[in-house]
């Protein structure tokens, strides 16, 4: 049976690891050929998947992003699905808004919206030439419920949605869709990494949802799939929460 993204290529931003990894096996279950972009182990990431292509980038930096799109068009001959997926979320300490420092305020930012702006900038005008293409950004749930001491984080993961929306409204007439889809707390390899994150959210996450188990990055998986897919042809602009129903607790 042919799967839905036969043919088609794939960047998955930051998917050595995690929800990226989860999201790129899941995009190459359906057929499509795997470019995953990181700053550690792309390479031996990328060879799990047929014709996997590992690209070692910085997602914040110009250069990078430029280079990306270019070695997987060298590389693969088109690019249909971009997964901005790549950011800084367990390495930072929940702190009040007013310690924490600008530098890594504006770490953030980088890694987590300007990375953003760029792999589109960078994608768009291959995704033009072919007729159309889908972008995925990897938001978070926080945004929708304004959790505390994350300020920096917060703001970066709203400003992903607003960011989805108004790409999406340019992109329309050239046949690229732009959607966003927004986890919850995940257990993922970077948050496990991190035993004191864990202690201090999991118990309270896994309470305040309506379907109560720990969220893994499989359960993001299939929305993904979904919106890089010809399935979603109609679906642009648009969030989907994958929070096992934590509402606004």
């Amino acid at each position: 049976m042919p799967g839905r993204l036969d043919g088609k290529v794939a960047i998955v931003t930051g998917g050595a690891q995690g929800i990226g990894r989860a999201i790129a096996a899941g995009l190459a279950a359906e057929g499509a050929r795997i470019v995953i972009a990181d700053v550690d182990r792309a390479e031996e990431a990328a060879a799990l998947f047929p014709g996997g292509v590992g690209l070692t980038a910085d997602v914040s930096s110009e250069e990078d992003t430029a280079r990306i799109v270019e070695e997987s068009l060298s590389r693969c001959g088109r690019v249909d699905v971009l997964v901005n997926n790549a950011g800084l979320y367990a390495s930072l300490a929940m702190r009040p808004f007013d310690q924490i420092p600008l530098e890594e305020w504006r770490r953030v930012m980088d890694v987590n919206v300007a990375s953003m702006f760029l792999c589109c900038r960078a994608v768009v005008p291959a995704m033009r030439a072919a007729g159309g293409g889908a972008i995925v950004n990897i938001s978070s749930g926080t945004p929708f419920r304004g959790v505390p001491f994350l300020l920096h984080y917060v703001t970066s993961k709203g400003a992903i949605v607003a960011f989805t929306r108004a790409l999406a409204k340019e992109l329309g007439r050239d046949g690229v869709r732009v959607n966003c889809v927004a986890p919850g707390f995940t257990m993922s390899a970077g948050v496990m990494s991190h035993p004191e994150v864990v202690e201090k959210l999991r118990d309270a996450s896994v309470a305040a949802r309506t379907i109560q188990r720990d969220q893994v990055p499989e359960d993001v998986v299939g929305a993904v799939v979904y919106l890089a897919s010809a399935e979603a042809g109609f679906v642009t602009g648009q969030t989907i929460v994958i929070d096992g129903g934590q509402f606004f607790h």
